[in-house]
């Protein structure tokens, strides 16, 4: 079982060019279903059913989320999909299972008084502080993932244009609007580093490293403890709020999806909802009992 799974992993890398996220996540999903058919993960593939998974995702109920279930079962379906490829099993075991229904949620997104407080956060004129502020900018300004963000090179960046080069997931590029106040605080920052080149790093760490996906969430968050919220919020918070505001501001969804970088519209309508506020506003300007 274990040498299927880096042989599946392996493949993911070299010949679909996932990114290192989405292969850690497969290869965590996977070794703990290993473990859980046999701690010294040498149980036979051919011994894999569909009653084996089943109660891998029921022993999975008592902790997890539907949501992450439903990733895990996918990883496995994945697995065994590529294994009947490579001819090392007949059948996949996996189709035989049902995936379960996720919880439909209202994702949490920022007002727009919560976004500026949250982008002036960080005042100082040090180095840090006004990378911080382009951190936050930039995720609010152009809906980045984070590891979008932290790949990023200074020469993906184009101030006078003010258009930045995305490398999204699959490998697939897309060219995104910067705004103007996002604009200010790159260059501020990049003025301040010294006007690194091309090649370095857009965002760097105290060290002079490439910033991690973990130090930018700690960073939203230490700058929203800054200015009292009463929520954790993370770095795609800033992703949703983005495409929340646009919806909010008459933009197409079919332009959203393409500046979020989604292949599926249908996923671009998982992150965007219209509030509360807008639909009463819309309501009152539209019904002609609303007014009597």
């Amino acid at each position: 079982m274990k040498r299927a799974i880096e042989q599946f992993c392996s493949y993911l890398e070299n010949e679909r060019n996932v990114s290192q996220h989405t292969l850690a996540a497969y290869r965590s999903d996977l070794d703990q279903f290993a473990l859980f058919l046999d701690p010294h993960c040498t149980f036979p593939l051919a011994e894999v059913n569909h009653l084996a998974i089943r109660r891998y995702l029921a022993h999975l109920h008592k902790g997890h989320a539907k949501s992450s279930i439903g990733r895990k079962l996918s990883a496995i379906r994945a697995l065994f999909r590529y294994l009947m490829r490579e001819g090392q099993v007949e059948k996949n075991p996996a189709e035989l299972v049902s995936t379960p229904k996720k919880e439909k949620r209202l994702p949490f997104h920022l007002n727009i008084d919560q976004v500026e407080a949250l982008v002036e956060a960080p005042r100082g004129g040090d180095v840090l502080s006004l990378r911080d502020r382009a951190i936050l900018e930039t995720l609010y300004s152009c809906g980045l993932r984070v590891s979008e963000l932290t790949g990023m090179n200074v020469g993906d960046l184009d101030l006078p244009g003010a258009l930045v080069r995305v490398l999204g997931k699959g490998g697939k590029e897309r060219i995104v609007p910067v705004g103007s106040c996002a604009r200010d605080a790159l260059a501020a920052y990049l003025e301040e580093r010294g006007n690194p080149q091309s090649s370095d790093p857009l965002i760097l760490n105290a060290r002079g490293g490439r910033l991690t996906r973990r130090s930018v969430a700690r960073i939203v968050d230490a700058h929203m403890l800054l200015i009292a919220a009463m929520r954790k919020v993370s770095p795609h918070t800033l992703r949703h709020t983005f495409a929340t505001h646009l919806l909010e501001g008459g933009a197409d969804l079919r332009a959203i999806q393409e500046l979020l970088g989604h292949a599926s519209l249908s996923t671009t309508q998982k992150y965007t909802h219209v509030s509360i506020d807008k639909l009463m506003e819309v309501y009152d300007k539209a019904h002609p009992k609303a007014r009597s």
